[in-house]
């Protein structure tokens, strides 16, 4: 199973394509910018609590049969937060003092 690759950032709609360096996810696949990570969020996921990891980059050109992004391609359906910018932040502030591996 592949990573979804979600196409923005869910806190700021942001564009993150496939190539984005500075897309960020959860281990639920939850999709920010670092910009948003690291000044809106302090590196709290508001959907789960997780803490955020660089996603990958998937391939391009077919290094192995059946594996690019034009043989899996990312997802084109763009998710957004369900929570208020208000009460994120008070999330946000409620986990950060707590690493992400103690989570």
């Amino acid at each position: 199973m592949a990573l979804q690759l979600r196409p923005n950032c869910e806190y700021c709609d942001r564009d993150l394509p496939p190539d984005a360096i500075d897309a960020r996810i959860c281990s639920y696949e939850c999709t920010f910018c670092a910009n948003c990570v690291e000044t809106k969020l302090s590196n709290v996921c508001p959907n789960c609590g997780g803490g955020f990891a660089p996603r990958p980059i998937r391939p391009t050109q077919e290094w192995r049969p059946g594996l690019c992004t034009s043989k899996q391609a990312p997802s084109d359906k763009r998710v957004h937060l369900k929570y208020s910018v208000e009460d994120v932040a008070a999330h946000c502030a409620r986990v950060r003092d707590v690493a992400p591996e103690r989570r």
